[in-house]
């Protein structure tokens, strides 16, 4: 019996724990709004990447976290899907790279490095996707009439900077707080 109630509580904190990351992610991103979203973006909230190197439930978490932001994007259906997916993706990644490593500073540089090319990557095909079916909300580049790689590229290239910082911020929150709190649990 006690066993039976000891599963219950660590199903209900797994719970808590992945909506809590979940409306923490979308909070983010929407205080940021007008800066989240497009090509050149600043989304604060993908600092909050680095924790699925610590436990595969925050691939979930930050997955809806993403979906439920993504309500409110100029793309609509088109980043509901796909960049939902994507971060799903590379969360996934990450997990999957970093789950027999125990050091934070290394965790949050695979990390880093998945989102940025991997994750970047999605996002970017993403964008030129959807300039190329002429979607609302695109973002389309100043060279409208390259070739799909050129495109692709520029998005590519306009994206990580604000990733790279997003990252850098959220890589030192998540080291703190993994140092007082065991993320893996």
């Amino acid at each position: 019996m006690n066993n039976f109630k000891n599963q219950t509580v660590s199903k209900t904190f797994s719970l808590t724990l992945t909506a809590v990351v979940a409306a923490l992610y979308a909070a983010i991103t929407m205080l940021v709004a007008p800066i989240g979203f497009g090509p050149v973006q600043l989304r604060l909230s993908e600092g909050l990447n680095h924790l699925s190197a610590w436990n595969k439930r925050y691939v979930l978490a930050l997955g809806l976290g993403v979906l439920i932001a993504n309500m409110i994007s100029p793309l609509g259906w088109i980043d509901w899907v796909f960049g939902t997916l994507g971060t799903v993706i590379m969360t996934g990644i990450t997990y999957l790279l970093t789950k027999k490593i125990d050091r934070p500073l290394v965790k949050i540089f695979i990390s880093t490095v998945v989102v940025l090319t991997i994750g970047m990557a999605i996002l970017a095909a993403e964008f030129t996707f959807a300039f190329a079916i002429h979607a609302h909300g695109n973002f389309a580049p100043d060279h409208a009439t390259s070739s799909w790689l050129a495109n692709w590229l520029s998005y590519y290239v306009s994206l990580v900077p604000g990733e790279f910082v997003s990252l850098v911020v959220g890589g030192i929150v998540i080291y703190a707080l993994s140092k007082v709190v065991d993320l893996k649990k």
